[in-house]
């Protein structure tokens, strides 16, 4: 009866050690937090089989959108941020004194993590 448990555990320890490994490598691969947004787009030119002529044509029209995005974000802003600060004034009050400092930090973390992201990107339309 004692090589039964042993078999089993040693398969139970061999499962998990695979599955730690493979959902290693897979963050590693499927991650893409950790580029630039150039190496970003670098990687999707790779991906699609641009060429080097074809690259600058693309980046410009790319470039182009981007900043057409921004400025129609930059106009609804203020209405995203009054919505976000209205639902905080309804949720705040629902919160115990431990779940609110919780959603303080991680509030926090958020926008450290906007604001290393918005310094690592180009800035908007040349400027």
């Amino acid at each position: 009866m004692e090589r039964p448990k042993q078999q089993a555990l040693a398969f139970l320890l061999g499962a998990l050690l695979v599955g730690g490994v493979l959902g290693f490598s897979a963050d590693r691969v499927f991650r893409q937090e950790d580029l630039t947004p150039a190496q970003r787009r670098a990687q999707f030119y790779e991906d699609i089989g641009i060429t080097t002529q074809q690259r600058p044509v693309l980046d410009s029209l790319l470039d182009d959108r981007n900043c057409r995005m921004d400025s129609v974000v930059k106009g609804i802003q203020p209405a995203l941020d009054s919505i976000k600060a209205a639902s905080r004034v309804q949720m705040d009050p629902l919160l115990t004194p431990e779940q609110h400092a919780r959603l303080e930090a991680r509030r926090k973390d958020d926008q450290a993590r906007h604001a290393a992201e918005r310094k690592r990107q180009k800035p908007p339309c040349g400027k």
